[in-house]
């Protein structure tokens, strides 16, 4: 059984009626009665009389009704019994234990899914769990009213017409054909005034779209083609076209301002809804059930000239497609609007938001409960009114209170509806060479150091992450052989959407230490103390300043300072001020911030380990006894670091 493409109920009845023999609790069921079909269904089942899908049409009920505990015992044996079980109902199944379980239990209970998750999914969930756990107590400025152009029949899917207001109907006509699976004339595309106060007057047939006895509806209005996009029944003339299994599928057409009408997307194999017509990039946007997509419904778009199809349909992709259905695709100020029953809403089709970025799009933003219901929420469409300088849209629902099947509701609120998030995002690199790190560890925190995000660099160094909107956080970075990164960040609330750029550098242990004296040291430009001094000079402090800055990018690091003096003066004298001049280093570090753990040892050793012959009674010249006048910062622990 498909779930909803066109109108929600309108491939359940066609597949359903192609499958077996309605019951009292079918009735109810497709009548959106959801507890006198739970009654039915629940006495058909004490008498074994339930098949497979009546049984998933009584959970579908509990789920509609809110009793999320019992939709989910009947899903779970339902996919006990057999787990090759549609993936929209698995969806359903995480729906219901979602709502049940703690998100630790929760997430716990997805291991058994794994196969179900894609890495997008997965973040999807994460994402919009968060945010709607963050918003359950907080106040919506929508204000939404229901439409008065609504009936009892199914009202959905407006668009913005003129000063009118276009939508589809399954209301009864004094003339017309009935569409049998639902009892209602086909669908018709209606019009009406859109007044002051943003509601609809009293709504007559459309009559500027083609003729036809079936369905028309779902309509866009394109004022770059000059004309309505729509979806209407696949047909020729007054008869219905049929593929080799029997199935009258959906086309996508256009009409013209003055009348003429062309097929624009027609396939008697495959149904096509929801166009949308971007004109600033010529595509048309529609969704579709095409074998190779996501999960069920998918929106797709496809290049057009002037509204001729020039591309293959092309996949919006794993960050808006999911395992679940896809509709209903609405583009406004740099965002794509669309609908989406994946397990992580508030339940049925809930409504989301997505920015549109130069690759691909950002999180889709669950657009939350000011908005969302439990039942179904799609269609939605936004214009700024500059009257009021107040944003004005409509979508359509099936929640309850409505006056109809689904009603279309208008809604006015003072920002653009979506989420405040923040993308983090950025390259890794080898500060030395600038050189991408892939296979970097980058962890996102909050203000209190709790983890947020993880990630992995790719083979170009690249990461990502979308979080909400916080004021503060952190972002720090590690890779086995290469130093840490760490960084907080402070945004301003004003801001409506934040993309932090942090390009981290990791340097290369291997940048930073060379051998010296069978020994891994620190690379520095070899100093000199003035003679019989301990004093740190400038140009010795500058180079210490780099010892530092190791240790700020390996904080693990444990270090030796060694001083050596050439064999001029005596002994215990050499032994003495080569002693002074390790603990000199020692506290210059220790005063640039290095930890006393980071340095384990300071020795002098006098004239102790010469490194030329230039021993007690040796004549030498200057440069040879320089060569043994000597201060190295030893790496205790390299092999552990690299």
């Amino acid at each position: 059984m498909k779930l909803k493409a066109i109108l929600l109920f309108l491939l359940m009845f066609s597949a359903f009626t192609n499958a077996q023999k309605k019951s009292k609790g079918d009735y109810f069921f497709f009548e959106y009665a959801y507890k006198d079909a739970i009654k039915e269904y629940t006495k058909e089942l004490s008498k074994n009389s339930l098949s497979n899908q009546q049984y998933l049409n009584l959970a579908d009920s509990y789920l509609r009704v809110g009793n999320y505990t019992k939709a989910a015992q009947l899903y779970e044996k339902q996919y006990q019994k057999d787990t090759t079980l549609a993936t929209p109902y698995i969806n359903k199944l995480l729906l219901s234990i979602s709502k049940t379980k703690s998100r630790q239990e929760f997430t716990s209970y997805t291991e058994n899914f794994s196969n179900f998750f894609s890495k997008e999914l997965k973040d999807n969930a994460d994402f919009n769990f968060e945010i709607l756990e963050d918003n359950t107590n907080k106040e919506q400025d929508f204000l939404l009213f229901n439409c008065y152009l609504n009936s009892p029949q199914a009202d959905f899917s407006p668009a913005f017409y003129k000063d009118e207001l276009l939508f589809t109907s399954g209301r009864t006509k004094a003339k017309g054909k009935i569409y049998e699976p639902s009892g209602e004339s086909y669908l018709d595309i209606y019009s009406g005034k859109v007044q002051a106060d943003g509601d609809v007057t009293v709504p007559t047939v459309f009559k500027r779209v083609a003729n036809s006895k079936y369905h028309k509806a779902t309509p866009f209005y394109s004022e770059a083609l000059k004309g309505i996009i729509y979806m209407l029944s696949n047909a020729d003339g007054d008869n219905l076209l049929f593929d080799n299994k029997g199935k009258n599928t959906l086309a996508i057409g256009l009409v013209s301002e003055k009348g003429k009408f062309e097929y624009l997307l027609r396939d008697l194999s495959t149904s096509f809804y929801y166009p949308y017509y971007e004109a600033a990039t010529s595509k048309l946007y529609f969704a579709a059930n095409f074998e190779g997509g996501f999960g069920g419904t998918d929106i797709y778009y496809v290049h057009t000239n002037n509204g001729q199809i020039m591309s293959a349909p092309i996949n919006l992709g794993p960050k808006i497609n999911s395992s679940g259905n896809e509709i209903a695709p609405f583009i406004f100020e740099g965002s794509l609007f669309f609908s989406s029953d994946i397990f992580y809403g508030l339940g049925g089709m809930d409504m989301y938001t997505s920015n549109i970025t130069a690759d691909g799009f950002s999180t889709p933003v669950n657009l939350g409960k000011g908005i969302n219901s439990t039942y179904d929420d799609f269609g939605f469409i936004i214009k700024k009114n500059e009257a009021d300088n107040l944003y004005v849209g409509y979508f359509s629902s099936n929640r309850e209170g409505g006056k109809g099947k689904d009603d279309i509701y208008g809604f006015k609120v003072t920002e653009k509806p979506g989420l405040k998030t923040i993308v983090i995002k950025g390259v890794v690199v080898n500060p030395a060479n600038n050189r991408a790190i892939e296979e970097a560890s980058i962890t996102l925190l909050d203000e209190d150091e709790n983890i947020l995000k993880q990630a992995v660099s790719d083979a170009e160094g690249n990461y990502e992450f979308e979080i909400p909107f916080r004021k503060g956080y952190a972002v720090k970075a590690y890779k086995k052989g290469h130093g840490r990164f760490y960084e907080k960040f402070l945004q301003e609330e004003e801001v409506k959407a934040v993309t932090q750029n942090v390009k981290i550098g990791l340097p290369f242990i291997q940048d930073v230490v060379e051998e010296k004296e069978n020994k891994t040291v620190i690379k520095l430009q070899k100093f000199y103390f003035a003679k019989g001094s301990s004093t740190i000079t400038p140009a010795i402090a500058s180079e210490l300043d780099k010892v530092a800055a190791v240790v700020v990018n390996f904080p693990n690091i444990r270090l030796k300072v060694e001083s050596h003096t050439n064999s001029r003066g005596s002994d215990s004298r050499n032994l003495a001020l080569s002693q002074d001049r390790a603990t000199a280093v020692k506290n210059y570090l220790l005063s640039k911030g290095v930890a006393t753990d980071n340095v384990a040892e300071y020795i002098g050793y006098g004239e102790n380990l010469v490194i030329n012959q230039c021993k007690n009674g040796v004549y030498c010249l200057e440069f040879l006894h320089n060569q043994n006048d000597r201060t190295l910062i030893t790496v205790l622990n390299y092999d552990e670091l690299n």
